[in-house]
Parts: structure tokens; C-alpha cells; sequence
């Protein structure tokens, strides 16, 4: 691993996608995205996506000057059209426009139709819960993780996260419906390790573990992770008649949606007050009798909040393979790697 300033981290980012042909909003609402994903340690969500990104463009699956335009509104609901812009601008259009509804009538609800692939979705619930909502988002893709019981990809790792602001860090659960996002398995190629047993299976539906062999993801819990998965598909696509698993499965190509919910603390119950019984539930939790091999309780997000607040301070650590996929970009378009943090030259910080 290679640790950078995030601000230069950031830079090359935002230089790449720009060189890749993304507008400059796009590329700087992506960098944040993809950034903000490594310093909370999900890697699989960080910039090691941006060769891929970049290669979508030039297959014409990312349209990266395209502007998201609300096409419709009823009362709290709006349709949004992303018009296959890149997906952190799409989501965060879509989250603006659930915000900006809840503002007026309490709750906020924008579905995005033809989003791309949006990054750490609880980046975007996050910017609910920072203007006084709580958030939920959801996005719906192409099949990569086996419907319970099949062997084959059948639906897709469909991500959730819900935001929930409190006195310190927030509330945020993001997690894939699968047992691990794709984006682990790249990772692990990445670093040139294997993956643990049930994560994946292979062409014969046998458990992987050698991330080359992956065939497609599992659900997580099993039926639960695929019923999770199903329903998000159908909120996400068939509510705005935009399907995207029969599509794919019937031999056609289908997009991708998303759902940005915002709910108004202050149309519910006082935000202060709101905020201490979140504490309060919190603390419980927390202060709960440990199981044995448990140093700490910990709650939705809050490991990845004490790592961002230490790498925002000491650096993020990037895997080589990461690295040497970037620097291949950046060779196309001339753009050198910013220079590393000396280990000499980090701050000392309390590890979380």
C-alpha cells in the first residue's frame, strides 16, 4: 500500500476522469465520491473504479457530459432522468431533489432512471442527514450475485444505506445485498489476495476463493440477501417502468436506477430532540455485556468515520494493483501520480 494526501489523492482522481472525458463537475463529484469511499476504508468503492469508469465512456455506457433533468413531479414524488451520466452526479441530483421536496412537504422521494454506477451510496444518505433529513437510497444493476438456490448471476448486489444524524458522527448503515460488494473481489486482485470461503462461486457453483475464478457473488443470508436485492429491483426499475433484471436475463441490455428518500426530522419531532434519543438508543447498544473476543460495540458507520477522521489526517493508503491500473490511465493522458506521503512524514494519530 501507497499512502497520499487526500487532496492530491483527490486531484489525480478528478484529472483522470477529466482526461477520461468527464465534464469538470462530474469529475470533481466523482473524485469526492470515490475518495471519501477509500479514506472510510471501502476500498471497493474507490478510485481503483476509475479505469472502468473511464473504459464505460468509450463503450458509450457513461454519457459524461449529460446533465440530470427532473421530468416529473406529483406532490412528494419526482422521476428523475440521469440520462446515463456518471453516477455520483445522477444520485446527488436525485438526493438534492428529495431534499428540496422534504424541505416543503416532509418527505422527499426521487427515483433516477438510468443512473450509472453511483460510487458508496451512503455518501449520498449522508448528505441527507447534513441538512437535517434522514436518508435512504437504494440503486438497482445488471445481474452479478446468484438468486438463492441458482448457480448463475440472476440479480444484482443492489445496495442500500440509511442515514440517520446524531450529536457526534451519524447513523449510516451502506451495505450491498450481497455478502461482499464486487468491488472487494477487484480489490483482492488488486492486492493479489484470496477471498474468504462463501463470499463467491465459480463457474460450477462451487465456493471461489481464488478472486480470479469468480463467477458471481452470493447473497447475503441467502433468500434474505435475494429477497432484498428483488424488492430493491422493483422500487428502483419497475416503479419507473424501467426494468433492468428481466431485461438483462431476457438477453437485452439494461440500465441502472436509483431511489433518494429524505425525510425531515423537524415535520416529525424536534431535530435536538431527535438527535439525543438516537444518542440515547445508541449508547445502549453500546453499553451492552460484550461477547467474548469483542473489544467494542460498535455502531452503523462508525468505524468508518474514525478511519476517515485518522486517514484525512495521516493519508490514504492505496493497494499497488490500484496504483499500477491508475498509472496506465494516466500514462494515456499524461497525467503523473501524485508524489506519496513519507512515512517520515505522517502524523502520528490514535488508531480506531
Amino acid at each position: 500500500m501507497t499512502t497520499f494526501r487526500p487532496n492530491d489523492l483527490h486531484a489525480y482522481a478528478a484529472a483522470l476522469l477529466a482526461a477520461g472525458g468527464y465534464s469538470a463537475a462530474h469529475a470533481a463529484r466523482t473524485a469526492d465520491v470515490l475518495v471519501w469511499a477509500n479514506a472510510r476504508g471501502t476500498n471497493s468503492h474507490g478510485v481503483l473504479r476509475i479505469p472502468r469508469y473511464i473504459e464505460m465512456v468509450e463503450l458509450g455506457l457513461i454519457d459524461p457530459q449529460a446533465t440530470p433533468v427532473v421530468t416529473t413531479q406529483t406532490g412528494a414524488m419526482a422521476v428523475l432522468n440521469a440520462g446515463r451520466a456518471p453516477g455520483a452526479s445522477g444520485m446527488m441530483a436525485a438526493m438534492d431533489t428529495a431534499i428540496g421536496i422534504a424541505n416543503q412537504l416532509g418527505v422527499g422521494w426521487c427515483s433516477a432512471r438510468d443512473i450509472t454506477h453511483a460510487g458508496a451510496v451512503g455518501y449520498f444518505a449522508l448528505e441527507a442527514a447534513k441538512r437535517g433529513c434522514v436518508g435512504i437510497v437504494m440503486t438497482a444493476s445488471g445481474p452479478l450475485m446468484a438468486y438463492h438456490g441458482a448457480r448463475v448471476s440472476g440479480l444484482s448486489t443492489n445496495p442500500i444505506a440509511i442515514c440517520a444524524p446524531k450529536s457526534d458522527f451519524p447513523l449510516l448503515l451502506d451495505m450491498s445485498t450481497s455478502t461482499v460488494a464486487l468491488g472487494k473481489i477487484m480489490h483482492a486482485k488488486d492486492a493479489g489476495t484470496n477471498i474468504p470461503e462463501g463470499w463467491a462461486i465459480d463457474a460450477d457453483g462451487r465456493p471461489a476463493t481464488d478472486p480470479t475464478q469468480v463467477n458471481t457473488l452470493t447473497p447475503l443470508g441467502g433468500p434474505k440477501g435475494s429477497g432484498l436485492s428483488l424488492m430493491i429491483e422493483v422500487l428502483s426499475s419497475l416503479l419507473v417502468s424501467n426494468p433492468v433484471i428481466s431485461t438483462a436475463l431476457a438477453g437485452g441490455k439494461g440500465s441502472m436506477n436509483g431511489v433518494a428518500i429524505a425525510l425531515k426530522i423537524a415535520s416529525f419531532t424536534d431535530p435536538d430532540e431527535f438527535a439525543k434519543q438516537v444518542d440515547a438508543l445508541a449508547g445502549s447498544l453500546k453499553a451492552l455485556p460484550k461477547a467474548p473476543g469483542t473489544d467494542e460495540i460498535l455502531m452503523p458507520g462508525e468505524r468508518g468515520f474514525r478511519l476517515s477522521e485518522e486517514r484525512n489526517s495521516s493519508g490514504i493508503p492505496i493497494a499497488e494493483g490500484t496504483l499500477k491500473r491508475l498509472a496506465e490511465v494516466g500514462d494515456r493522458f499524461a497525467i503523473p501520480q501524485p508524489a506519496p506521503i513519507e512515512t517520515k512524514d505522517r502524523p502520528s494519530t490514535a488508531s480506531g
